[in-house]
Parts: C-alpha cells; structure tokens; sequence
C-alpha cells in the first residue's frame, strides 16, 4: 500500500500540468476546451518518437509544448476568426488531431522501453522510479507555477483574465479579445502537450487511445484542489491544483485497493467529476431543508 501511496503522488504530480493547463480554459477563460484530449497524444507521440529516434528526452519536452501551442492555435482560429462556437472548435480539432498524431508515430503505440527519459538521471543518482519521479516533477510543477504567477501578472495576462472575466468590458478597455482568447488556448494545450510527454515517458510509452478522458480527469484534479484549498488568491490556486491532482490519484489507488475492477475507473471518474460539479446545487438543497427546518421550529 504503501508503494501505492508514493506511485499515486508520483501520477499525481505528472498530473498537475494537466490540471494547471485546463485550469487556464476552463476557469480563466470560461471555456470547456476539448482539443486537450488530442493535444495530450500530440505531446506524447512527439516526444516518444523523437526520443526513439535519439534525441535528447528534455529537449522533447520543448517539442511536445510547441506542438500543443499549434492545436491551441487551431482550435484558437477556429474559434475566434471562423466564429464557431469554443466547444465545437475543440472537438474539430481533437478529431483532425487523431489523424495528425497518427502520421507523427506511424503506428498505434510507440514503446520507449529501455530508453533514457528525463527520469532517467535521477533513477541513476539511486533514487526508485518513483522518486525520481517525484523529484524531477517537484522541479518542473515549482518553475512552471511560478511562472504562470509572474505571467498573469503582467498586462498580458491581466489581459486574459479581464477577457475571460468580462469580454465586454474588456473590449471597452481596448482588450484585443479574439487575441487574448487564442494566447490563451495556445498557452494552455502548450502545457497540455508537455503533460502528455510527461506521461509518455513515465509509462515508457505513447498510445493513440491514451488522451482519452483526459479532461475529465483534470477537471477532477481542479475540482478536488478548488473544494479543499481554492479559495485564496491566485498562487494558492495554482497550488490547489496540484493537490487535487495528487488527492485524486491517492483516491483512485484506494479504491483500487479496495478491490475496484481497473476498467471502472473512468465511471468512477465522470461521477466524481458530476458529484463534485452539482455541490452548489446540493448546498442550495440543504439550506432550503435547513431554512423550512428552522421555520418548523
């Protein structure tokens, strides 16, 4: 168990960029980006192909990010120039991305069994795989927190948030919202891209099924992160997210433990994720009850 324990803060943490990155659609911009589930395997067949074929595995990582900005673009143009409707532009092109990511690897899986990783240096150090793990993710989550701190403070990312918080007062302002609109994408599946290599090296391989119901589970790490710690300002929001995100990994090995069969997990995932999004209607439920019971009284 308590392998379990340690391998679920591992996935967790890998996880985190995952939230992080559908934190940025789904709660600044006020968007359900679904080209995440695409833009995942385009990280990941990125970076196990070119790793395969001998490159260095860090410099994958910056492949696997700017492949993940072009989906954001795609899905960016489609939305904001083409006017369709966000939802719509992420499912176009999670679907044109099935094929893309196709043509990257060649074939449905690509094995890095027995090749070095970002993982690898710290595994030579003596460190156990989740460890090195564990302390490559610490570094990486820390520098990218902090600079998505320092990036939403700037004009730029002020930009995004008035975008996101108010479209028309921020274009009374003179806020280019189409342009922070696709900044944003971009900047989100760019870290989507660089989760799904992440993974990919963990699992020592790439699959073309692998993105699906990635968002869910992110929204899952965001939503457990935001009910615990998430109601502070904007760096303890970031770090909710990577507690939800190792929270729901922990979770999802102790009902493993208990005996849940593997292929129920996305069920038990949706429904989490369901339980965790009509909380404010359940809450307004039980303050009706209360309030009718205190009348009675």
């Amino acid at each position: 168990m308590l392998q379990d324990f340690i391998g679920a803060i591992s996935l967790g943490l890998i996880w985190a960029v995952m939230a992080i990155a559908i934190y940025i659609t789904y709660k600044i911009l006020d968007i359900a980006d679904m080209t995440v589930e695409g833009s995942l395997t385009m990280g990941a067949a990125i970076s196990a192909i070119c790793i395969s074929n001998g490159m260095n595995p860090y410099l994958t990582l910056i492949l696997a990010f700017c492949g993940g900005l072009c989906t954001g673009l795609a899905t960016g143009f489609f939305h904001t120039i083409l006017k369709i409707p966000a939802l719509l532009s992420g499912i176009l092109t999670m679907l044109a991305l099935y094929s893309v990511n196709l043509r990257i690897m060649g074939k449905a899986n690509v094995s890095l069994l027995k090749m070095d990783t970002v993982f690898t240096p710290f595994e030579n150090l003596g460190l156990s795989k989740n460890f090195a793990v564990i302390a490559v993710m610490l570094i990486i989550v820390s520098i990218l927190i902090a600079a998505l701190y320092w990036f939403f403070g700037t004009e730029l990312g002020c930009a995004i948030r008035a975008t996101g918080n108010n479209r028309k007062m921020a274009r009374a302002q003179g806020i280019n919202t189409r342009f922070m609109t696709i900044i944003a994408l971009m900047l989100s599946n760019g870290l989507v891209g660089l989760g799904g290599a992440l993974i990919a090296q963990n699992q020592s391989f790439a699959d073309m099924s692998m993105g699906i119901g990635s968002i869910v589970i992110a929204l899952a790490s965001l939503i457990i992160g935001e009910v615990l710690l998430g109601k502070g300002n904007f760096f303890v929001r970031l770090i909710s997210l990577v507690f939800g995100a190792i929270i729901y990994r922990i979770i999802i090995a102790f009902v493993l433990w208990l005996g849940m069969p593997s292929n129920d997990l996305r069920l038990f995932t949706a429904l989490t994720v369901a339980v965790a999004l009509a909380l404010p209607v359940f809450r307004g439920y039980f303050r009706t009850l209360k309030n009718s019971f205190r009348k009675e009284v």
